[in-house]
């Protein structure tokens, strides 16, 4: 599957940088070395490897974790699957990973994204090292890069490659997406290096964001921080819900003018794989698994199923609470339905994390405590990462998938929900600060800021009938069957090849 590239061989056309590399590395029981898919598979890494099909000799640049950086260069490695390309990986220390990407990423740049502005404090950002490892990416982009290259550079944890890239290739075409949502420019405006960041994407061809209220987000704070001119707004695609809910937008900015150059921006939100699944759904194995929910957690009962991360964002303690009440009110409903938590635990170090974690575990343990009986607890509650095919049959056997963030840039469990529902009807309850509440109409919205629309939208979601369900259903199935992952990435890549 592999084998070590000397530095000087070969050039490519097209380079991906992204924090995650294609395939985990890990050890055989022979000790050797082996490349293996991700545990957690989300669809976008196994698209972006297959973009290498069409684009063949491409190179893709991640991170590798060393001891100390003296004497390490970046290792270049020729992948044979699923196409031949090089993976090339950036050395960093442990105290360069953990400043980079769990401090200054995560505990600084990650609440103001997600606006919760009072959870930022700049003494947890090394900006110093952050600027380093993404000028270490994009001088490995520029040695890769064969003349006019396209390099796709993924997420805010390079946010600044854009700019280093520019600097010392002007020929290469760039392009960003954004997979976070992008707050509006009063809470972005509360970091430091607001400028710098802007600055650095205005450098790139294109800007992708998941939903035209981050496009315009963004577009705003370039015009306000650093006056960008904005190309006149366009009626947004027909793919997107335009009016009635917390992130809808009718217009958006086509484009930005700024230091001589043309930026295109672009609406596209990452799709899911709606095949892969109905295909699994077909599987022994998620078979078995959909068997053993059925005599283990469902017994008969109405199965209600939420998915997430421990992260302060995903609103998991307002569900919770919800339930709560929900259970306090209708005692009809004891023993006769059971909410699944898969709430997958975040990295040990972030306090803020842990915090969240004890937060939701004392919470689940408390409500269980109030209500359970002899043969019924109302809440099954996991941290541990469930195997993809599990979750399959977690979504193929839930009646109700209850998805309520306080803010999230997309969501694709709920897409991952709808294609596994296809012609079996179900409910989806999402919250309206998901990027996906702009795209999947036929969802039950709620806002988990306020305990009524809660509460009043697992009641509907409870009783809805299955006429009803199969409507809706049916309705959210062919908006993620017409756009999938494959679609975002063509929209995409097409794009930044695209003249004015």
């Amino acid at each position: 599957m592999e084998y070590v590239l000397n530095q000087n061989e070969g050039k490519s056309n097209f380079i991906i940088l992204y924090h995650r590399t294609p395939y985990e590395e890990s050890l055989n029981e022979k000790g050797q070395k082996v490349w293996r898919d991700h545990k957690s598979p989300n669809g976008i890494i196994p698209t972006l490897r297959n973009l290498f099909y069409s684009r063949p000799e491409g190179t893709w640049i991640a991170w590798r974790q060393v001891c100390s950086i003296e004497n390490e260069e970046d290792d270049r490695i020729r992948m044979s699957e699923p196409t031949p390309f090089v993976l090339r990986r950036i050395p960093l220390t442990e105290k360069e990973v953990s400043s980079f990407y769990h401090v200054t990423s995560k505990e600084s740049f990650w609440p103001i994204l997600h606006t919760f502005p009072t959870f930022f404090d700049v003494n947890n950002a090394d900006w110093q090292i952050f600027q380093e490892v993404n000028r270490r990416f994009a001088e490995a982009a520029c040695l890769e890069a064969s003349k006019e290259a396209i390099v796709w550079v993924h997420d805010y944890n390079l946010w600044l490659a854009p700019s280093y890239i520019r600097a010392k290739r002007p020929d290469l075409k760039i392009a960003f997406f954004h997979h976070t949502p992008f707050p509006g420019n009063d809470v972005f405006a509360i970091l430091p290096w607001r400028r710098q960041i802007v600055e650095s994407l205005l450098c790139c061809d294109l800007v992708g964001f998941h939903i035209p209220r981050y496009t315009e987000n963004f577009a705003r704070a370039a015009n306000c921080l650093v006056g960008a001119k904005r190309g006149p707004k366009l009626n947004v695609d027909k793919k997107f819900i335009a009016v009635g809910s917390a992130l809808t937008e009718p217009g958006e900015t086509p484009w930005l003018s700024h230091a001589g150059r043309k930026i295109r921006l672009l609406s596209s939100p990452v799709g899911t794989s709606p095949d892969l699944i109905q295909s699994l759904l077909e599987t022994e194995s998620v078979k078995k698994y959909s068997e053993e929910i059925n005599k283990g957690t469902k017994k008969g009962r109405k199965l209600i199923l939420s998915a997430s991360r421990v992260d302060y964002t995903k609103g998991n303690e307002e569900l919770l609470l919800a339930f709560e009440r929900l259970l306090e009110k209708r005692n009809d409903l004891h023993g006769k339905v059971v909410l699944m938590l898969s709430c997958v635990a975040a990295a040990s170090g972030m306090k803020i994390y842990e915090d969240t974690q004890r937060s939701i575990e004392e919470m689940a343990g408390r409500i269980n405590g109030r209500f359970s009986l002899i043969d019924w607890v109302p809440i099954r509650f996991s941290t541990k990462r469930i195997p993809y095919e599990e979750m399959v049959a977690w979504f193929s056997e839930a009646d109700i998938c209850w998805i309520t963030p306080l803010r999230d840039g997309l969501n694709l469990v709920a897409k991952e929900y709808a294609a596994a529902r296809k012609n079996r009807g179900g409910v989806l309850v999402l919250s309206e600060f998901t990027g996906a509440s702009v795209l999947l109409n036929g969802a039950i919205l709620t806002n988990p800021y306020s305990h009524r629309r809660m509460d009043e939208a697992i009641e509907e979601a409870i009783s809805m009938d299955q006429e009803e369900q199969n409507v809706r259903m049916k309705t959210m199935t062919s908006a993620v069957e017409s756009y999938t992952v494959n679609h975002w990435a063509n929209d995409q890549i097409n794009s930044v090849e695209k003249p004015f």
